[in-house]
């Protein structure tokens, strides 16, 4: 056993130097000036204004990070239509907690956010000869970046662009990890420009107001990295830090969907110039645009994450000119029965569609067998059983925020919204013993909800649910309310109530690579 031992270790070694598969933290000759080891940046901007192409990509992928936030939990699934979905079971084992350390999302989440932490350390490093401005965004995005690796993985490999080349990674964990990347944010809050709300083309690069944001979230958060309870004077800290965002004119807006186009508003704190086009057509039918090309059948909702909201539970509808019918919520949107012709009037519907999908002229759409095309709340096989592979073409409630009548592949997707903040606030007030039923009421009454007479835990995270779907929050929300492992439609039995799955595996090779990495419990 112990010769097998060293021989791994040797292998690791060998790796470690090579920088192979190194947690994706790899210099290249492109990136910097090389003499032995790494010299300093050339263009200091240049790397910033990678960083944040890199994010972008990240950002509008609809695998990885974006499935790992909806897809692993009761928001999202993506079951097999036919020969179409399967892919070995990526989608299908995400839903229901049966990933693996060699999932390629596992695989690729790990690259792709530990790779931003690389560049955005070559950016700091003073031989780099950095910016304020430069140090801001870098301190900022490298925060992110290694939260979204403690989030996902409560492991963080950092790599020392001041030590020689062959060092192995080091592994931050618990306080040292939350330590460094509440160290960069503030470094962000103090180096990056104000930017008040309402700037349209300002904001898809961070400010004061993000940094703030994202502040807020790894206070909230806290306790679930380093155990124990919420603490007050960390929620007195989110409250202060949203009340500090408002102060630069952010703030709740009327028209939900209004949100989700490329104009500017009053509530986005920060967006990237990512495609929409991902989180448009992975849901639409093949035949839900006849003109404009079609969708890719994939992406659906479970019926229970669709009754959260006010309305019939069977039939969701508006009006061309999107006046409600079947009592709905403004959230929940509906299924518009005719448009005008005019692309720009697209017949798709906004939020939550079931029921028969019409196009333009209103006519009726049907799928390629020529049945009806109706959005269906159940998932059923062939034989009409529950089953999430071998649906139809039909089965699942669609899901659309960004709609394609203003651009099928807009690039502005929000990332950071003062909605959420505002809901950060009023479960700050809740866990520090205050009363959040007046914010929320707030919020519901903007959105054409019925008012709460009180206001719960379990209702603080329904109506974060029911403002934030398709947001890439759901599974941080679930974590934090204790209710990410609770059963779900096709969850599988074993992960029921197993805290293995708040933490997805290391990938193998990473292991391998990096002795200073530990396998997560329960893998």
């Amino acid at each position: 056993m112990k010769k097998i031992n060293l021989k791994l270790y040797a292998f690791a070694l060998l790796l470690s130097i090579g920088f192979v598969s190194c947690t994706d933290l790899e210099i290249e000759e492109t990136d910097s000036i090389i003499t032995e080891g790494f010299q300093g940046l050339a263009d200091t901007n240049s790397a910033v204004d990678e960083l944040y192409n890199r994010v972008r990509g990240q950002m509008e992928n609809q695998g990885n990070r974006h499935s790992f936030m909806e897809v692993t939990t009761d928001a999202a699934i993506v079951p097999t239509r036919g020969t179409d979905w399967g892919d070995n079971g990526q989608w299908s084992s995400l839903h229901q907690h049966l990933w693996t350390p060699e999932h390629p999302f596992v695989i690729g989440t790990w690259d792709e956010w530990n790779g931003n932490q690389l560049i955005a350390s070559q950016i700091l490093d003073s031989r780099s000869n950095p910016t304020p401005q430069n140090i801001g965004d870098a301190t900022f995005l490298r925060a992110l970046s290694m939260w979204t690796i403690l989030d996902f993985y409560g492991q963080v490999p950092f790599r020392d662009v001041t030590l020689p080349s062959r060092s192995i990674p080091e592994i931050l964990t618990g306080q040292a990890a939350y330590d460094f990347i509440i160290s960069d944010i503030d470094t962000a809050i103090s180096n990056l420009p104000t930017i008040a709300a309402g700037g349209d083309e300002a904001n898809g690069r961070a400010g004061k107001a993000a940094a703030r944001f994202l502040k807020a979230k790894l206070l909230l958060n806290k306790h679930i990295y380093l155990g124990g309870s919420p603490d007050a004077g960390d929620m007195a800290q989110v409250i202060s830090l949203v009340d500090e965002i408002a102060g630069e004119g952010y703030e709740l807006q009327e028209g939900y969907f209004d949100l989700f186009r490329e104009s500017a508003d009053n509530e986005t704190i920060w967006h990237l110039a990512s495609s929409t086009g991902n989180v448009i057509f992975n849901g639409l039918h093949y035949n839900s645009l006849t003109q404009g090309g079609g969708g890719w059948n994939g992406f659906a909702t479970l019926a229970e994450y669709y009754d959260l909201f006010e309305g019939d539970a069977n039939s969701n509808r508006m009006e061309v000119d999107f006046t409600l019918l079947d009592g709905q919520e403004e959230r929940r949107g509906g299924v518009p029965p005719s448009g005008d012709g005019d692309l720009e009037d697209s017949q798709v519907g906004n939020g939550f569609l079931i029921g028969q999908q019409y196009d333009f002229d209103g006519t009726p759409l049907q799928d390629r067998a020529g049945a009806p095309l109706t959005f269906k709340r159940d998932f059923l096989d062939g034989d009409g059983a529950p089953n999430i592979i071998n649906n139809d073409e039909t089965t699942g409630i669609r899901v659309i925020k960004y709609n394609p009548r203003y651009g099928a592949f807009t690039g502005h997707k929000i990332i950071f919204r003062y909605a959420d903040a505002h809901l950060m606030k009023a479960e700050a007030m809740m866990r520090s013993g205050g009363d959040p039923t007046a914010m929320v009421n707030e919020l519901r009454v903007l959105r054409k909800a019925s008012p709460l007479g009180s206001v719960s835990e379990q209702d603080l995270l329904d109506e974060r649910g029911r403002e934030l779907y398709a947001e890439a929050w759901r599974r941080n929300d679930l974590i934090r309310f204790g209710q990410y492992t609770r059963d779900w439609l096709f969850k599988a039995p074993g992960s029921v109530g197993n805290d293995t799955f708040k933490l997805f595996p290391i990938p193998s090779a990473q292991l391998l690579a990096n002795p200073n990495l530990v396998q997560n419990p329960g893998y």
